[in-house]
């Protein structure tokens, strides 16, 4: 398969103004008193007549047609199409890029939850010391763009400082929450001519970038909560920014060291008070506000070499159906948990380029997507098969940064790469349509694997009871004393004692013989 791109064309979107027309000069359309009269008069004419009964024959024909077959009748329509067997594929439908001179790279991807054709991009560049933050050219702005009119941003969003993640309120679908390069966190309304509404202050922000931001259920519907490498996730209030609800460090099972995070998933279908958070250290951490009395409500999953991710994880989603399963992305490979067990259950094989990003379909609960720093997007289906991905799709050249799949139409997703440039793609309705039982199949697939991870680790622990127990009993055998030993020197004594004295009673008899 080949694609090529033609000459960029420019389309800009016009009104246009009608006018009535078709009267005769005499008489002025504005004014209702001609027009009725030029009707009436016309009325009474008789070629007026003749032209009604003439025409009268046809409309009545067509009228009989519509009583006899109707055209807005859907045929098979209890019938769903199998589009399973169809070859995953994609194809490009609109690019969107940065309209200033200094290309940032895109960070984060938000599809608007009031329009299915909106989405809100935030712009920033992420690498530490770039010679660009020096450049006086260099903008703070992000957009919200319209996919139907990609020609040009829709609304410009303008933050103190370059927005690095940005999400949208799923109740109050105007109001955005972003986080900046600088720690600082903002709130948008989009119903305003100037959107900023507050943003929080440096002393109480975080130290480092924000990586993540998510609004979580609460009554007023105005908290969220962000994440930095600085190690903390920090809830807030947009009714009061003056410092953060709540803190929570993010640290390690042993408690020392302090784990920065990189990316953040909540799904209130999976519990109002839960969240799962990616580091930069390869490990995964979950926290849960209710269980506070236990390790300060953190869960640490496995740091152990081969089970962690060797580089931050990028991405970090629960899945659409069985919300209890998530999907971590990070150094060449990606990783499916269960929230209740500590090692990963799935993995893929490591790929060739460095990931990016991921998400899952949100309508296919086996599909998930995962973008490379070689400019290619990866899709597997874990419904059909494990061992490999049953596309790839090349976007560009320029390393690829974010991706968002359309809630509202699932063949429609959009990626973000370094040069500022999204790309609306459409994938096959065979990626998008649930599959007959592919829910309870992967279901069946995830809890099968969970329950042998558990197996596996029980067997684990009692290996390790089992190898405690011995070293212990060696322990209690070597620290005894050595009887067996004591009573052989005894008797090898005897034995000698006895030699000695036959020894010297020879010795007298052959001298008294002498």
């Amino acid at each position: 398969e080949t694609e090529i791109n033609t000459i960029k064309v420019e389309i800009k979107s016009s009104g246009i103004r009608h006018i009535e027309g078709g009267w005769p000069k005499e008489v002025d359309p504005t004014e209702k008193q001609d027009t009725q009269r030029f009707i009436t008069k016309a009325a009474k004419q008789a070629e007026f007549k003749e032209s009604a009964v003439s025409m009268g024959h046809v409309i009545e024909r067509c009228m009989r047609q519509n009583g006899t077959t109707d055209i807005y009748e859907m045929y098979f329509d209890q019938e769903d199409e199998d589009h399973s067997s169809t070859p995953p594929s994609a194809k490009m439908l609109a690019v969107m890029r940065d309209p200033n001179d200094l290309k940032r790279t895109a960070s984060k991807i938000a599809w608007y939850p009031g329009n299915p054709n909106k989405i809100g991009v935030a712009y920033s560049i992420m690498n530490f010391q770039d010679k660009r933050f020096s450049q006086d050219r260099l903008s703070s702005l992000s957009y919200i763009w319209d996919i139907t009119r990609p020609n040009a941003p829709e609304r410009e969003i303008k933050p103190p400082n370059p927005l690095t993640c940005l999400n949208f309120n799923p109740k109050q679908h105007d109001m955005v929450c972003g986080g900046s390069y600088n720690g600082l966190v903002s709130v948008y309304d989009l119903r305003k001519d100037r959107p900023l509404v507050v943003q929080s202050e440096i002393p109480t922000s975080h130290h480092d970038p924000v990586y993540d931001v998510c609004w979580i259920s609460s009554k007023s519907g105005s908290q969220f909560v962000s994440t930095s490498t600085d190690g903390r996730m920090l809830y807030w209030d947009y009714k009061n920014m003056s410092e953060p609800i709540e803190e929570v460090v993010l640290t390690s099972g042993d408690g020392e060291s302090v784990l920065g995070g990189s990316c953040l998933e909540y799904n209130p279908e999976a519990g109002a008070t839960k969240f799962i958070i990616g580091s930069e250290q390869g490990a995964v951490i979950g926290y849960n506000s209710k269980q506070k009395r236990q390790n300060n409500g953190l869960t640490n999953y496995d740091l152990g070499t081969l089970n962690k991710h060797h580089g931050p994880i990028n991405a970090i989603q629960r899945n659409p159906v069985h919300t209890k399963f998530f999907l971590t992305v990070g150094d060449w490979t990606a990783k499916i948990w269960v929230e209740d067990g500590k090692t990963p259950l799935l993995s893929t094989t490591y790929h060739d380029a460095y990931l990016t990003g991921g998400c899952w379909s949100p309508s296919r609960p086996g599909v998930f997507f995962l973008t490379r720093v070689d400019g290619v997007i990866n899709v597997w289906d874990y419904n059909l098969q494990q061992q490999s991905m049953v596309y790839q799709h090349k976007v560009g050249d320029a390393p690829l940064k974010a991706i968002a799949v359309s809630h509202a139409q699932p063949r429609l997703l959009c990626v973000g790469d370094t040069e500022g440039t999204v790309t609306l793609l459409q994938v096959t309705k065979s990626l998008a349509e649930l599959v007959h039982g592919e829910k309870p199949n992967m279901g069946f697939m995830f809890e099968r694997e969970a329950l042998q991870e558990k197996n596996l680790l029980l067997r684990e622990r009692d290996l390790r009871k089992e190898k405690a127990r011995e070293e212990a009993r060696r322990a209690e055998e070597a620290a005894k004393p050595p009887a067996g030993r004591d009573e052989g020197m005894e008797n090898l004594l005897r034995e000698v004692d006895a030699e000695f004295m036959l020894t010297i009673k020879d010795a007298e008899e052959k001298e008294n013989k002498k």
